[in-house]
C-alpha cells in the first residue's frame, strides 16, 4: 500500500462497495465522528483541476475517486473555487501530496479538505477501483477508519443518487445579482442584457462567463416561471447541478412554462431538465462521464471539440418527441450519447458538457457567445 507522506493522523481505512468489494487505504485529514462516510462512488480522469472538481456542487451525494495518481501537487487557491464549499461526500486518491509546489498556492489540498470537513481515503489502489467501477457501474459505498465490519454494514445500507433531489441541498436560498463584467457587450432592449440564472448548483466559472454577456440575477431552483418573466430577462440560463433529473418534475414543469417565451440555455443538469421539459426522458449511464478530455462532435459542421464532462444521467434520443423541431446538436464520440439539443423555433438550446470549464478545455466557450446572439435576435424580433 502506498504511504501517505506527511499527512497527519493517517491510519488504516477501508472503502467497501455495495457489492462487497473491499479496498485498503489510509484515512487522511478530517474524519466524521463515527468514522464512516457513505455516498456513490464515481471516478474522474482529470490530470489537473482537482479543486474545481471537488468544489463543483454537481458532486453532492458522491464520493470522488481521482484516477490521476498524485493529487494536490499545486495546492489550492480561493480563485479556483467553484462554490463556497465542497458538497461531495468524500475523496479517494492514490497519493495526497503533502507539500504543494506552485506560486499561486495558498494552502495544501489536505488542509483545504480538513478545513471543509471532507473525508479522504488515500494510499488506495485507484487503478483497481476505476476498473471495477468501469466494469460494474457506479455504486453506493462506505469508507473510513471505523472497524471493517461497521464499514461493511454502512455500505450495505448506502443508497445511490437515483430519484433523489440533491438540488435542494445546493441551490441558493435567495436571489442575488452578479454585475456584468467591465468588458461585457452592451446590447439588448435596455442597453445591457439581463439574464436570470436558475441555481441548480451553479459553478462560479459559469457565472463569470454569463457576466461577459450582461447582468445576471441568480435565483433559487424553485422560482416560479411567472416570477422569472416578470423580471423582464433577455434570457434564462439553466445551470449544472447534482442528482437525478427524474426527481425534479416540479422544476421540469416550471422550465416548460418558459420555453418559447424567452431564450433558454442549459448546461449539464440544465440540459437534462430542458430535454425533459421538451418531452424527452433521461436514463442513468453505467458509470457516468467525469473528466476533462471527452470528444464531442458538433453536428452542424462535423467539428470535434474536447470538453469537460461531469454527469451520471443523459437524455434518451429515442424519447425525443417527433415533429417538435428538436435537433441533436452535439454527440459524445466515446459512446454516442446526446451531448447537445436545440430547438431553433422555440429559442432554446443546451449541452451536456461544460463550456465554461476551469481550468479547461476551452473549445466550447463559443456556446456563451451564441447565447448572447440568441438573446439579441429574440429582442429584435420582439421590437419588430
Amino acid at each position: 500500500m502506498t504511504s501517505v507522506r506527511g499527512v497527519a493522523a493517517s491510519r488504516a481505512s477501508h472503502l467497501v462497495l455495495a457489492d462487497g468489494t473491499v479496498f485498503e487505504g489510509e484515512a487522511a485529514g478530517w474524519v466524521p465522528p463515527d468514522g464512516v462516510t457513505v455516498g456513490e462512488v464515481v471516478f474522474n480522469t482529470v490530470l489537473s483541476g482537482y479543486q474545481e472538481v471537488i468544489t463543483d456542487p454537481s458532486y453532492a451525494g458522491q464520493i470522488i475517486a481521482f484516477t490521476y495518481p498524485h493529487i494536490g501537487n499545486y495546492g489550492v487557491n480561493p480563485t479556483d473555487d467553484e462554490s463556497a464549499r465542497p458538497f461531495c461526500r468524500g475523496v479517494v486518491v492514490r497519493e495526497l501530496t503533502p507539500e504543494p509546489s506552485n506560486w499561486r498556492a495558498r494552502s495544501g489540498l489536505g488542509a483545504f479538505l480538513e478545513r471543509h470537513r471532507v473525508p479522504v481515503i488515500a494510499g488506495l489502489d485507484t487503478r483497481r477501483l476505476t476498473r471495477h467501477v468501469r466494469s460494474h457501474g457506479a455504486m453506493p459505498a462506505a469508507f473510513g477508519p471505523a472497524p471493517l465490519a461497521e464499514v461493511r454494514v454502512a455500505a450495505e445500507g448506502a443508497t445511490g443518487t437515483d430519484l433523489v433531489d440533491f438540488v435542494r441541498e445546493v441551490t441558493t436560498e435567495r436571489p442575488y445579482v452578479v454585475p456584468a463584467a467591465p468588458d461585457a457587450v452592451r446590447a439588448g432592449r435596455n442597453g445591457m442584457r439581463h439574464i436570470v440564472a436558475f441555481d441548480f448548483g451553479v459553478k462560479t466559472s459559469i457565472l463569470r462567463q454569463l457576466a461577459r454577456l450582461g447582468d445576471v440575477t441568480v435565483v433559487p431552483a424553485t422560482t416560479p416561471a411567472e416570477a422569472v418573466l416578470a423580471a423582464g430577462p433577455h434570457g434564462v440560463f439553466l445551470s449544472n447541478g447534482p442528482g437525478d433529473p427524474a426527481a425534479l418534475a416540479h422544476i421540469v414543469d416550471n422550465v416548460a412554462a418558459l420555453v418559447g417565451r424567452v431564450p433558454v440555455f442549459g448546461i449539464c443538469l440544465g440540459h437534462q431538465i430542458l430535454g425533459a421539459a421538451l418531452g424527452a426522458s433521461t436514463f442513468k449511464l453505467p458509470f457516468g462521464h467525469h473528466g476533462g478530455n471527452h470528444p464531442v462532435r458538433r453536428e452542424e459542421n462535423g467539428v470535434v471539440e474536447i470538453a469537460s464532462h461531469n454527469h451520471n444521467y443523459a437524455v434518451d434520443p429515442g424519447s425525443l418527441p417527433a415533429g417538435a423541431g428538436i435537433e441533436v446538436s452535439h454527440v459524445n464520440l466515446n459512446d454516442g450519447t446526446v451531448a447537445g439539443l436545440r430547438v431553433p423555433g422555440r429559442w432554446c438550446y443546451s449541452v451536456q458538457y461544460h463550456p465554461e470549464a476551469g481550468p479547461g478545455p476551452h473549445d466550447p466557450r463559443y456556446l456563451f457567445d451564441l447565447f448572447g446572439e440568441l438573446m439579441d435576435d429574440f429582442a429584435r424580433q420582439a421590437v419588430a
